[in-house]
């Protein structure tokens, strides 16, 4: 009997040390995530899946990561590895959780990210789905800007596909959701804006879209408070070169 109670004791001495173990790595994790050390989250976040590969948040923030960190790479093979991972950690997501905010959030960025490097079929194919996606998160939390982000940009690219995407639409997937518009890029990108106004891409992309509406002097302005913003995010310094252009080329 008291062997039996010492096994016990120690059976959970090692269930309580690994726990506290994997509470402390998704804390070190997260802190990563928060602070753009994206590179050394997605490590950790791969850990903590090896270990626990139903892990909601390690699942949805390693497909973002992978989408982002994807992005930036020069290498057209590596590029598309990044975005295979984060297409197929954003289903895993959507397999734990298939209503959560984050996981359709991910899945619809994810699915961008594809149609960005594949052909026109695939762009088309996707436009459906990545809007599908982006409703289902929106639904789940209208205060996530991150939907609202997705859905202007696909109003924005959408407004945008040219007439032989448009045919390849029509015969090959019977067309594409109607309602598209550069007016409606523009209100879903200041949702964005609104509910986060410290990321400097949706004032570029609010740029960009007024520009295709021949608003210049909004696209200016919306350039001009993504330059006062500080820099923070990886991708920020290259954001507010694009914006300094994008005024260059309106002036």
């Amino acid at each position: 009997m008291r062997y039996s109670f010492a096994a016990f004791i120690l059976i959970f001495s090692v269930a309580f040390s690994a726990a506290a173990q994997s509470s402390t790595e998704m804390a070190r994790a997260d802190s990563l995530f928060q602070n753009y050390h994206e590179k050394e989250a997605l490590v950790l976040y791969n850990d903590i899946l090896d270990e626990n590969p139903q892990n909601f948040k390690a699942l949805w923030r390693s497909s973002l990561l992978y989408a982002r960190i994807g992005n930036r790479l020069k290498d057209s093979d590596e590029k598309e590895d990044f975005f295979i991972n984060a297409n197929k950690r954003a289903d895993r997501a959507l397999q734990v959780d298939p209503t959560h905010t984050q996981s359709n959030l991910v899945k619809s960025i994810a699915m961008g990210q594809m149609a960005l490097i594949g052909g026109t079929r695939d762009r088309v194919a996707a436009t459906r789905d990545i809007k599908k996606y982006a409703e289902r998160s929106l639904k789940a939390d209208s205060t996530n800007p991150g939907p609202w982000h997705v859905l202007g940009i696909w109003n924005y690219e959408v407004s945008d596909l040219n007439f032989a995407e448009r045919m390849a639409a029509n015969v090959l997937f019977g067309g594409i959701p109607d309602g598209a518009s550069l007016e409606n890029a523009v209100n879903y990108i200041e949702k964005a804006i609104e509910l986060n106004p410290d990321f400097l891409l949706y004032y570029y992309d609010l740029a960009r879209s007024y520009k295709e509406m021949g608003k210049d002097s909004q696209a200016i302005a919306s350039c001009q408070k993504a330059l006062q913003k500080p820099t923070v995010a990886p991708d920020d310094d290259k954001i507010k070169q694009d914006c300094r252009e994008l005024i260059d080329d309106l002036k």
